[in-house]
């Protein structure tokens, strides 16, 4: 068959090349105790959308920066017993989906929270002032200033927090919470799960947001990382910073994170993605301790990948 990139036996056993700052577990250790010591000002607000069998309400919270960050919440309207929850996490530059989108996994029984990213397409705010460029892409936003103003260091935590407030919910099993998203959302799955050890499983579809040094090292850094060359281009020319700024970019790279998951994973990876290429979600996966499956399709890039919205619910229905 056609490869994008190695064969799937050296895949599964591929270890990443981007780098790992010797200060990564101090640096999240330091993240997760702001999140300890925020008050995150909860406020649950219904919705103009209520259909019958479900109670849809916008969920505010405040997060790292002051921010406050915006999730959609859909509660089962006949919840006898405490019930399962997923937290939903949506692709790159865009926002929750529609009320709809998720009124299967609610008239299924689950408690939904879909995440908003601070600074996309949705209500979410960022409050988080940052030196350098913000050109083109979130990835770089941070990349000039100190490691704590990294964008994403701020929405993984955010999904943290999220998943925090789900389980303290009196309608939700804490030991039932899942998570799941494609692409960002699949990078904000595993971090979700990285950082709240809580979670009991996690669906993640050709995450984003892993070994950046392995998608450059392709030349595969347009599209989604598109932003990775520009940075070059403009700030650094002839790549005399070029191990710093991979270094740098570790402190945010998911491959880094997902030996602290618990819960049981399983993703979904296409072996022609050129937009998240099959060696960087491996560098994620193999990297996992806790059970895990990848679920294989040789055919597919970056997109929708059959049944596997199926699977994931059956998967998820099992916790």
């Amino acid at each position: 068959m056609p490869l994008v990139d190695l064969p799937l036996d050296e895949l599964r056993t591929y270890a990443g090349r981007n780098p790992k700052p010797a200060d990564h577990a101090e640096f999240w250790a330091a993240g997760l105790a702001e999140l300890d010591a925020l008050d995150p000002q909860v406020e649950i607000v219904d919705s103009w959308f209520q259909p019958a069998h479900v109670r849809c309400a916008d969920l505010w919270f405040t997060g790292t920066g002051n921010s406050r960050i915006h999730a959609k919440l859909l509660i089962p309207r006949e919840i006898k017993d405490p019930a399962p929850a997923v937290c939903h996490f949506h692709g790159y530059s865009m926002r929750s989906d529609d009320w709809t989108g998720y009124l299967g996994y609610a008239g299924a029984g689950f408690v939904v929270a879909a995440l908003d990213c601070r600074g996309q397409a949705g209500q979410s705010q960022d409050g988080v002032s940052v030196k350098g460029p913000t050109l083109d892409g979130h990835i770089i936003r941070g990349l000039a200033d100190e490691p704590s103003k990294l964008y994403y260091r701020n929405v993984f935590l955010d999904t943290a927090l999220l998943a925090r407030i789900v389980m303290g919910l009196p309608e939700v099993d804490a030991s039932r919470v899942g998570a799941y998203g494609g692409s960002q959302g699949g990078a904000l799955a595993l971090a979700c799960a990285s950082l709240e050890p809580g979670i009991a499983r996690v669906a993640p579809v050709h995450p984003f947001l892993s070994d950046y040094q392995r998608v450059w090292e392709m030349d595969q850094d347009v599209a989604a990382y598109a932003e990775l060359r520009r940075f070059f281009r403009q700030f650094d020319p002839q790549h005399q910073r070029e191990a710093e700024i991979f270094e740098k970019l570790g402190y945010i790279d998911v491959q880094h994170l997902t030996d602290r998951i618990k819960g049981e994973v399983m993703m979904g990876i296409g072996l022609m993605d050129t937009i998240t290429p099959p060696s960087t979600c491996y560098a994620s996966f193999n990297k996992i301790q806790s059970p895990k499956r990848d679920v294989v399709y040789p055919d597919f890039g970056h997109e929708g990948l059959p049944e596997f919205g199926d699977f994931a619910f059956e998967f998820l229905s099992q916790m």
